[in-house]
């Protein structure tokens, strides 16, 4: 069935936000001695759940995952209000799709949190759907983010596509039943990307002509 939807992650893959949350997490980090380098990051908070949970565990902090995850928020929502970078290629390829296919952003972020992202890269206006944490069940890689997407956008699953820059993100795709786009970033460039469709070298492989290709 043709695709008429394009159900886009949002950090990571449109908004370069990953590097914002792991300096708010070494911000909070620092009181306690601990500095966490990016690879390490991106192996144990990007790539699997339970980034909190392993920095508690493995440095002996003497708060609670949730409290560590709370601290984080709070700096990175402040550092956010600064400003991000959108990731290269993200506006133009809204703007070439947008023409043809009716857009959604499908994010574990809170929908605050990414209404601001969005404004932030110049692509509020530009979608037809947001889908926030508050907007579903279970968050990636359980699928109802994208499902909820898919409603949003009056779509059924199967004339959907999802990009995602995550294989937890991927799963999550495959799972709503939808095809799914691997797009990686610097930091998940060796995800395991099991379940996609297709991976691209960048966004700038997604055109119209790919998507009905699919």
């Amino acid at each position: 069935m043709a695709i008429r939807g394009v159900l886009f992650d949002l950090d990571g893959t449109l908004a370069d936000t990953e590097r914002l949350h792991w300096q708010a997490f070494n911000f909070v980090l620092a009181e306690f001695g601990v500095q966490v380098g990016i690879e390490e990051y991106r192996r144990h908070w990007i790539a699997v759940d339970g980034g909190p949970e392993y920095a508690c565990r493995t440095y002996a902090l003497p708060l609670a995952p949730a409290d560590l995850k709370q601290r984080k928020m709070e700096r990175y929502r402040a550092r956010l209000a600064e400003g991000v970078d959108a990731m290269p290629g993200a506006q133009a390829v809204v703007g070439r799709l947008r023409r043809e296919f009716r857009l959604a952003v499908a994010t574990n972020s809170t929908r605050a949190d990414a209404s601001r992202i969005l404004a932030h890269i110049g692509l509020a206006d530009q979608l037809d759907a947001l889908v926030g944490r508050e907007d579903y069940a279970a968050a990636k890689p359980a699928p109802d983010a994208y499902l909820a997407a898919a409603r949003a956008l009056g779509l059924a699953p199967d004339k959907c596509v999802v990009v995602e820059d995550t294989a937890r993100g991927v799963r999550s795709g495959v799972a709503a039943g939808m095809l799914v786009v691997a797009a990686p970033s610097d930091l998940t460039f060796d995800n395991d990307f099991s379940g996609a469709t297709q991976t691209i070298p960048s966004l700038d492989a997604l055109t119209p002509e790919f998507l009905r290709a699919l």
